[in-house]
């Protein structure tokens, strides 16, 4: 890409505010479990019921092990579909950061990154 040093650090500066403007997030995802309940007089025990449900779950993994949330309301269920949808922005605008932070580094010369101490030339030796 041919973007400018000053118009990808901008560019950063916005993704940086957008990543702090974040509202309430979490990750995870919404599922629907249906089961039969196992009572033999239940209309799930009978033989092409659909079964119980169904029932609206948050899972997500923490520490590699998956942890699943019921979610007995509607409003519950409204709740941690917009949390899940935040997360989501969220991962999506730290991944561009990620590239235009790369970009940065690509476009700004190296002498940009020297310090003053570094860009002074070591004095040439008197003797001969």
């Amino acid at each position: 890409m041919t973007d400018s040093l000053p118009a990808l650090e901008t560019r950063r500066t916005e993704l940086l505010h957008s990543i702090a403007n974040l509202k309430d997030m979490r990750p995870g995802s919404v599922v629907g479990a249906v089961f039969r309940c196992g009572k033999p007089g239940c209309h799930c025990a009978q033989p092409d019921d659909p079964g119980h449900g169904p029932i609206l779950r948050l899972t997500r993994k923490v520490r590699g092990k998956t942890v699943t949330e019921a979610l007995p309301t509607a409003a519950a269920v409204r709740k941690a579909e917009q949390e899940i949808a935040e997360f989501r922005h969220y991962q999506q605008l730290s991944h561009e950061l990620v590239e235009v932070s790369e970009r940065v580094c690509q476009a700004r010369p190296v002498a940009d990154t020297l310090s003053p101490e570094e860009k002074k030339r070591p004095k040439r030796s008197a003797r001969k």
